[in-house]
């Protein structure tokens, strides 16, 4: 049968495809495999929240339908764990449980655009982004990458790439890859810019439990008219430890939500209920655990830093953050996936290449050190050291 040209198009999952690479990769023999490539806390659930799941394994309605946009207690205490993360009341009506953020990602897409519409986003970008637009026929319109920004774009550069086919400007924070945070006053010009043009600020926020305790991450949600311009995609699978579960949420205005629930019930119908019921244990009773997870995180970063940052590492610490590590390989003849690729054969350590993060990165690296225990990160560190 004949494969969409517009599939044969998008590139094959960037994760999948370095996996492939191990069953023909000459390894380093008696040393174990340092996984830097999937970002995925290393961490079990909190034991509470696995025995409150217990529990309502056993009863008959974990096992149905829900509604299509979650049970409403559990979107009423995702909208308290909001209130008390955000400083901004949400109503339960603004938030739609999905199966994880990417999901949230196809529906808001769906739901603002048509095939020939453009994007706009900020390259390095999260591969699944660029991956779902081509897919449904969007343009992404790439703003460049600027190493002496860490990738952070300017609300110039966003304007510059506006025409009458854009419908929003996608942006990560924490970003991935690079782990860099957009500062709230950054957020609130670009939030202004797309309001002058009517158009829509897509945020992902799958790492936001990963920030200090503190001020918000941003106050867009305090704004009198943040449902018109707004969306927000959430993942409480980072959150709480539970990316298999695929805990994700679309946040918007009701109108959107409304518009999006007929994609969500023609593609899932619901989230699972046992995700719904981990989701509303974890908002309701785990916010110190998320603290400690978030400053272990904080630790394994500073600790990375300070063992990667060392005058005789030939690879380059661009900008960092959360999860992520974004470095410049010291082989400007290889691409990005040769560097990759030679990463694995010859050190043993296992990454992803920065093209796949978009065009021109081919002198990049992302590496997902939050997946490493901290008493092995030295152990790790010292493969970028012996490697020639």
């Amino acid at each position: 049968m004949k494969i969409s040209v517009d599939i044969e198009k998008v590139q094959f999952p960037p994760i999948s495809e370095v996996r492939e690479w191990l069953a023909g990769s000459p390894q380093p023999a008696g040393r174990p495999l340092v996984d830097l490539c999937q970002a995925v806390p290393a961490y079990a659930p909190a034991p509470a929240l696995v025995e409150h799941l217990r529990e309502r394994l056993g009863e008959a309605d974990t096992a149905r339908y829900s509604v299509d946009e979650g049970l409403p207690e559990v979107r009423a205490a995702v909208a308290d764990w909001y209130g008390r993360r955000y400083a901004t009341a949400l109503k339960p009506s603004e938030i739609c449980l999905t199966i994880g953020a990417s999901q949230a990602f196809w529906l808001a897409v769906t739901t603002l655009c048509q095939s020939g519409d453009e994007i706009i986003l900020p390259a390095p970008a999260y591969f699944d982004h660029p991956m779902a637009l081509q897919a449904l026929g969007v343009v992404p319109s790439w703003i460049p990458f600027r190493e002496e920004t860490g990738g952070i774009p300017s609300v110039d550069e966003i304007e510059a790439r506006i025409t009458p086919r854009t419908r929003a400007v996608l942006l990560v924070t924490p970003n991935n890859p690079t782990g860099a945070v957009l500062a709230p006053q950054l957020l609130d010009e670009i939030f202004a810019l797309v309001r002058r043009h009517d158009l829509a600020l897509i945020l992902d926020e799958t790492y936001n439990a990963f920030l200090p305790d503190g001020e918000p991450p941003h106050r867009l949600f305090a704004k009198a008219d943040w449902q018109e311009h707004f969306v927000q995609l959430a993942s409480f699978g980072k959150t709480f430890s539970l990316t298999g579960y695929r805990a994700g949420a679309l946040v918007a205005g009701e109108q959107l939500i409304r518009h999006a629930l007929k994609v969500q019930d023609s593609q899932v119908v619901c989230q699972p209920r046992i995700t719904q019921h981990a989701i509303a244990f974890g908002c309701t009773h785990l916010d110190s655990w998320v603290s400690e997870r978030a400053a272990m995180m904080r630790r394994r970063h500073d600790l990375f830093c300070a063992g990667f940052d060392r005058p005789d590492n030939r690879f380059i610490r661009v900008a960092s953050g959360g999860f992520f590590a974004w470095v410049r390989h010291p082989w400007p003849e290889l691409t990005g996936r040769a560097a990759a690729r030679r990463m694995l054969d010859e050190a043993g350590v296992l990454c992803l290449p920065g093209e796949a993060f978009g065009p021109g990165l081919e002198p990049y690296l992302r590496l997902a050190f939050g997946n490493l225990p901290e008493a092995t990160i030295p152990a790790a560190l010292d493969r970028f050291y012996d490697i020639t």
